[in-house]
């Protein structure tokens, strides 16, 4: 008997036995009867190679082996499960919606794979509804705290600020205990500062300047402490007294957005301003014809130009120019406000008494965010984390409180298992995202937040990898329009490339260049970058292409680094035949569901169109002219700053395989603290 003959049968043999194992999962929806049989192992067969394709990005090729899976065995939830997951990933969510929707019907919704698609189905559909965070009512109610001490331990006294950092943790001013701590998303210490050799003396309040740098005002100390962006102390401005330049009990802080420091001198009820090395330059806040003068100010905030000044005995915030003229007030008839703070999308976050307010500075209009519901209440710092969480300093209660929205605390993680690598098996890594119902990611997460099982069992040796939000390490795939309108500006694309390469340094790396012509190609970059972005004159075409070479660009990241984006350089528009094949929203999805953010680098002085500005904005993105002051590098740092909720984790697996033929199934279980969420999928091991 040949080596081939006795290779096809052992290859029939695990078909089969894949196809029996798969009875149950695969062939739920009809009996099997007659030639039924056939239909499962044909189905077997092109079920594990969408599963295999799936593993290594390639969607398209999966999509098609699942339909025709599903063409032997039409109606099965699990294929149906796995199709969706296809579209879902290639950008095509409402496709991906019908074939869950069928799976439900398969499974039933009282199902354990059902439940876990109803809530699936829900969250993509609502996400794609919802309006921004800021603009709906919803509640903040509180889901967990950072306690200042347990028992007789004691972690940290009288919280007065904080500050979040990008991987999710927060630092807490401790003004009891005279430093500053960084605690994790699980409530855990993770650093303590307390300052140069003779400490810090009653730190008061904590901002993040230009550079990184930090700033650190000390109450009692009269002066305001520089950090650099590790805690580690620098250097002071200021000192105790009444002249220009000194202090008597400085409390809240606030950075402009040309780095000038702001300081509210309590004591002497002014604000003193700096510039971001701490050179004296102005006071304002006295009284005058228009303005009655501080009695007690408090929080302090700076944004377009404007300072905003808050007055806790007046219950009033005033506004105020950056050389200190008085501009009016804002909003009165608060409670006692102290902190102010501006989040991400433009709204202040005011810390009042007991409440959290929302601050929409154009209209005055003032939201209830939430209420602490301790009985010792006096918030005075808070801030939005990067999970979207808004974190309170509570300082009569010696504890940091943590609000999430009500409908996130409700509906729990989004959890997507997007990988499965079996390369080393039985070592097996599990990539998975973990979201929030609006898409943003979480980040922060260590090993004890996972739970991995097989078969309900916890599986043996498992191991948390370094998650992608610690990565500075990053893709990019450049698009270069080739359109009529950019034939004469390939010098600037030789200019725009160069700046991105420089920005990238060692820790990038520009994986492709995709000339977005009639035909969009792949260039050869390697060693002639520039000669790569000009392409030929005979690409430029006013047939050019772009939908179809973004979906290039995309692909190309797809197995690179976690931290990636496509940068589009070119007039800012799309062309006239942008979206024949690919929708603006499928291209939005497809960037969005592989977490690759898109930037777009503008030049021949045009404006981004608005598909473009659309793009950047699903994403993450931003687009930014080539000549500008500050250039580009900013864009490249915010892709390396990008959160990022991709974690991987391996273990190993202890399950039969039938050589390869089995489909083994793996769950992944996700927690911090009152919320939680899950997926489960399934892989096949190489065939032995």
């Amino acid at each position: 008997m040949s080596v081939y003959t006795i290779q096809n049968r052992t290859r029939k043999r695990c078909l089969l036995a894949a196809a029996l194992f798969l009875m149950p999962l695969l062939l739920a929806a009809q009996p099997v009867t007659g030639g039924d049989d056939v239909n499962a192992i044909r189905a077997a067969e092109q079920f594990r190679v969408g599963v295999q394709a799936y593993n290594r990005y390639a969607f398209n090729e999966a999509i098609l082996s699942f339909e025709r899976a599903l063409s032997f065995r039409p109606g099965e939830g699990i294929i149906l499960d796995w199709l969706g997951r296809a579209y879902y990933r290639s950008g095509f969510e409402e496709i991906a919606l019908r074939q869950w929707r069928a799976a439900v019907d398969t499974y039933g919704r009282s199902s354990e794979e059902g439940i876990l698609l109803v809530n699936r189905i829900e969250t993509v559909t609502n996400r794609r509804l919802l309006l921004p965070v800021a603009d709906d009512a919803v509640r903040y109610v509180e889901s967990g705290r950072y306690p200042g001490h347990y028992g007789d331990n004691v972690f940290y006294r009288q919280p007065t600020s904080v500050l979040p950092h990008d991987d999710g943790s927060v630092w807490v001013v401790a003004y009891g205990s005279n430093e500053i701590v960084r605690i994790d998303v699980n409530g855990l210490i993770k650093d303590r500062k307390r300052g140069p050799l003779n400490g810090f003396d009653r730190p008061y309040d904590l901002v993040r300047g230009i550079g990184g740098r930090m700033y650190l005002s000390e109450y009692r100390g009269g002066r305001v402490s520089i950090l650099n962006s590790q805690g580690d102390w620098q250097g002071y401005i200021g000192s105790r007294g009444l002249g220009d330049g000194m202090f008597v009990g400085p409390q809240n802080l606030a950075v402009d957005e040309d780095g000038y420091l702001y300081v509210v001198d309590y004591g002497n009820r002014r604000i003193s301003k700096f510039d971001p090395d701490g050179v004296f330059i102005l006071s304002f806040g006295y009284k005058t014809m228009l303005f009655p003068g501080f009695l007690s100010p408090t929080g302090i905030a700076a944004k377009n130009g404007i300072i905003y000044a808050a007055d806790s005995a007046a219950k009033q915030i005033y506004m105020f120019d950056p050389n200190g003229n008085y501009l009016g007030i804002l909003t009165g008839g608060l409670a006692g406000p102290e902190s102010l703070r501006f989040l991400s999308d433009g709204r202040m976050l005011a810390a009042d008494a007991n409440r959290l307010l929302l601050i929409d500075t154009d209209s005055a209009i003032v939201r209830e965010l939430g209420v602490s519901g301790n009985q010792r209440v006096r918030i005075t710092g808070a801030d939005m984390d990067r999970n979207g969480n808004v974190v309170a300093a509570n300082f009569a209660a010696g504890e940091v409180a943590v609000l999430t929205r009500s409908d996130d605390l409700a509906s729990g993680f989004f959890v997507q298992i997007e990988r499965v690598s079996v390369d080393r098996f039985p070592l097996v890594t599990v990539e998975l995202r973990v979201e929030d119902r609006l898409r943003r990611p979480i980040v922060g997460l260590e090993g004890s937040n996972f739970l991995l099982s097989e078969r309900e069992q916890i599986v043996s040796e498992q191991t948390f990898l370094s998650p992608a939000y610690r990565s500075n390490r990053t893709d990019i795939s450049l698009l270069i329009e080739r359109s009529p309108l950019t034939l004469n500006l390939r010098n600037d694309f030789a200019v725009a490339a160069r700046d991105i390469s420089a920005a990238l340094g060692p820790q990038g790396q520009i994986v492709s260049v995709v000339s977005a012509a009639a035909q969009p190609q792949r260039e050869r970059h390697e060693n002639a970058l520039e000669a790569a972005v000009r392409g030929s004159v005979a690409s430029y075409s006013p047939r050019w292409r772009f939908d179809l070479g973004l979906r290039l660009a995309a692909t190309d990241l797809l197995p690179g680094e976690k931290k990636r984006s496509v940068v589009y350089i070119g007039s800012g528009g799309a062309g006239e035949l942008a979206f024949e094949q690919y929708s603006l929203s499928e291209m939005a999805a497809y960037l969005a569901n592989n977490s690759i953010v898109f930037n777009a680098v503008i030049v021949g002085g045009g404006l981004p169109s608005e598909e473009i500005r659309y793009l950047c904005r699903e994403t993450g993105g931003q687009a930014l002219p080539l000549y500008r002051p500050e250039g580009i590098r900013e864009m490249i740092q915010n892709i390396v700053n990008t959160p990022s909720g991709l974690y991987a984790l391996s273990y190993r697996s202890m399950l039969p395989t039938d050589f390869g033929a089995a489909y083994l199934p793996v769950e992944a279980e996700v927690y911090l603290m009152e919320r939680s969420g899950r997926d489960n999928t399934g892989y096949f091991s190489p065939l032995d």
